[in-house]
């Protein structure tokens, strides 16, 4: 698992599938779905946790763009 997409199919594996319309708050969403699925014991800690660092990098780029005024997601 390396990019978001990666985690994209994770989460479709589990019939989720994550669209609110901004990247930034389908990320959140994604990261709360894939706590959800750890919690539950349905998804191993590594694909967890690399799941969780590719979310988490993927959200500092979002919030750099943001606040930079370069935005230019949907």
């Amino acid at each position: 698992m390396k990019t978001l997409y990666d985690v994209q199919q994770l989460l479709k594996k589990f019939n989720i599938y994550v669209y609110v319309g901004k990247r930034l708050w389908d990320i959140e969403v994604m990261a709360l779905e894939l706590d959800h699925l750890h919690k539950a014991h349905l998804i191993s800690h590594d694909d967890f946790i690399h799941a969780k660092l590719i979310l988490t990098h993927e959200h500092r780029i979002e919030e750099k763009h943001e606040s930079r005024g370069t935005y230019l997601g949907k």
